[in-house]
Parts: C-alpha cells; sequence; structure tokens
C-alpha cells in the first residue's frame, strides 16, 4: 500500500483508501461488494483483498471486520407463516446461541429481488456465514456471498450435483413416493393442488417427482387436474371443488403441504362427499394439526429441527476453520392416515 493511499494515524480506513490502494475507482469498490457480477473477477478480488487487508467493509460492519469477528449469522427464509420455517430457524437460534452468536433473520416472502436486497444487507451488516431456504435464487445473490468468502449452506433442497452445500431432502423423491403410495391403492386419476413453480426449485422438483412416478405406470396429470396457486387453506379448498366439477374427475389429490390438504378436506366434505371413501388426499410436512383433523391426515413427515440443527452444525464447522463434510440428505417419512383408501368402484 503506497503512503498516499494510507489512512491517517487514528482514522479508520475509508472506501477511498480502499480504492486508492487497489488502484480503482470508488465506485468499482461499491460494486465490489454490492454488486459483484459487474465487476470483472481479477479486479474484485483485488478490491476485496485490500479491503481485508486494510480491515474495511462497507457500513456497519467495517470495525467488526477490524476486530475480524461479528458473531453474526444470518437465515434467509421464505415466510414465517408457515411452521416449517420457523422450526429451522428455532433450532439454529438455539445451536447459535450456545455459541455466543446472534442470528439475524429475513423473510424474503417467495421475492427474488427481496432475496438479493436481504443478502446484500446482511453481508453489509458483517454476517459471517448464511443459510438459506433453497436454490432457486438470482445468480448475484450466491455470487454475492461467495466474493466475501463467507460459508453458506443451502436448506431444504438436496440433490447430489448441486454446486452449493446442501442440507435438506430430495423433493423430487419425496414426492415420488407419495404419488406411488395412491398409485399402489389403485388410485390412476390423480390431481395436484401445489404451490407456483416459477423461481421455487423446491416445488418444480416435487412436481417432477409426481410426474415421473405416474409416468413409470402409463398415466399423467390432465391439466384439469393441476391447480398452481397460495399454499393457503382457501386455495386448496377452490382447487379441489374446480376439479371434482370436470369430468372425470379425480380419486385422489395430492397437496404440496399441509395447508393445501386441510383446505382440500374441508371443501371435499362441505360437497358432500367422504374422504377417503370418495377421494383420498395426501398432504406434506406433518403439521401439528395434521393428525387432529377427522379423518387424520395422510402426510410426509420432515424432521425441520433436525435440519435446523444439521445448517447450524455445519455453519459452526466452517467457522471454526474446519472443511465439514458434506451433510446426508434427510429422508422424510410417508404417515399413513385416515385420508387414503383404494378408490371406490
Amino acid at each position: 500500500m503506497s503512503a498516499m493511499s494510507e489512512p491517517k494515524p487514528g482514522r479508520p480506513p475509508r472506501a477511498v483508501d480502499v480504492a486508492a490502494a487497489a488502484e480503482v475507482s470508488i465506485a468499482t469498490v461499491s460494486r465490489a461488494f454490492n454488486n459483484p457480477e459487474k465487476v470483472a473477477p481479477a479486479i474484485r478480488e483485488r478490491v476485496l483483498a485490500t479491503a481485508k487487508a486494510m480491515g474495511w467493509m462497507p457500513h456497519a460492519a467495517g470495525s467488526a471486520l477490524a476486530r475480524r469477528r461479528t458473531s453474526i449469522v444470518g437465515a434467509v427464509i421464505p415466510t414465517l407463516d408457515n411452521e416449517v420455517f420457523a422450526a429451522q430457524v428455532g433450532a439454529m437460534q438455539t445451536a447459535f446461541a450456545e455459541r455466543g452468536i446472534t442470528l439475524l433473520l429475513s423473510c424474503f416472502n417467495y421475492d427474488q429481488d427481496q432475496a438479493v436486497h436481504d443478502v446484500q444487507a446482511m453481508l453489509a451488516r458483517g454476517v459471517e456465514a448464511l443459510a438459506i431456504v433453497g436454490e432457486a435464487h438470482r445468480p448475484e445473490l450466491f455470487a454475492g456471498i461467495r466474493a466475501r468468502h463467507i460459508p453458506y449452506v443451502v436448506t431444504y433442497s438436496h440433490r447430489p450435483d448441486s454446486p452449493h452445500a446442501c442440507v435438506g431432502f430430495d423433493n423430487r423423491q419425496a414426492f415420488h413416493t407419495i404419488a406411488r403410495h395412491l398409485l399402489d391403492l389403485g388410485h390412476e386419476s390423480i390431481g395436484v393442488i401445489i404451490q407456483p413453480t416459477a423461481g421455487n426449485d423446491r416445488v418444480a422438483a416435487r412436481l417432477d417427482g409426481v410426474r415421473e412416478a405416474l409416468a413409470e405406470r402409463g398415466f399423467g396429470i390432465r391439466p384439469q387436474h393441476l391447480c398452481e396457486g397460495e399454499w393457503s387453506i382457501d386455495f386448496g379448498r377452490q382447487s379441489v371443488r374446480a376439479m371434482l366439477t370436470t369430468d372425470p374427475t379425480p380419486t385422489a389429490v395430492i397437496c404440496g403441504n399441509d395447508y393445501l390438504a386441510i383446505g382440500a378436506l374441508l371443501e371435499a366434505r362441505a360437497m358432500g362427499l367422504s374422504v377417503p371413501r370418495d377421494l383420498s388426499i395426501t398432504g406434506f410436512d406433518d403439521i401439528a394439526i395434521s393428525r387432529q383433523l377427522d379423518p387424520p391426515l395422510t402426510t410426509m413427515h420432515i424432521d425441520n429441527h433436525e435440519m435446523g440443527r444439521r445448517a447450524a452444525d455445519y455453519l459452526l464447522a466452517c467457522l471454526e476453520g474446519g472443511q465439514p463434510a458434506a451433510t446426508p440428505p434427510l429422508v422424510p417419512t410417508l404417515i399413513r392416515r385416515g385420508t387414503t383408501a383404494a378408490p371406490h368402484h
């Protein structure tokens, strides 16, 4: 670092000092941190290395970087309305608190632009590691994380060829298992009510799993038997009513989560149908109320607390200088309850 680029004694380094030392403009320094994909890799690495050597980072994180630790980890989830994500966050919070680490939380509400903004804001505050739900994010989100050289993990997704460290389960295989359960009972006309697949790798994989299982038996999903929309009880009700006014009607419905399945069950009964005699229904997640329904819901159980704990353990190992092995996938369990049976002829 040249003499002219050195900050004055007693004054913390500033962006202008980093720019001078790295021989770039102040704007380039800003882009290297906030929009890393817009900076040539060699220049970006030079800026980041210079900033690290000087102990500088944008905004409030600068002084923390000078100390080399912030003891803050971020978790980026789509919503807190769904108890499955709350369970993951709760387990992570417990694990990090035991190590004196604060968990910073963001909910991006299934908005990819918001997810990028939230991650950039967390990085600017000096988070030391990140846990992010799902892989289907904009490239600049992961580029920004890698530019800071901090560990991160993707949760709720797990596939062997993923470029990311993953802690989750195989969504495609999970819904292949659900569909196969209904096929083995004798169902041939099966409807699907699912969350939007656009921008959601987990849901897209689930729908692929259903299609693959049906195709293996020579069946498919009729267009009028596929409904994509918000993951709510209301949408479950609307969707099953629409399906049951088609010809032919499905004898079973696979729902993308338990909320959709609860809606389907309520509406089927409101229409005078008997579940599972007239219609079999499956959910996913095994939320607490699913076993209290009448009849109790056939669904898939996933240990969300364990997922959060494994994600935290992986990040903690990275923060302690280790290189943890890939985390094996969790295996969802099909819980056969009272909403599925052989079709009534």
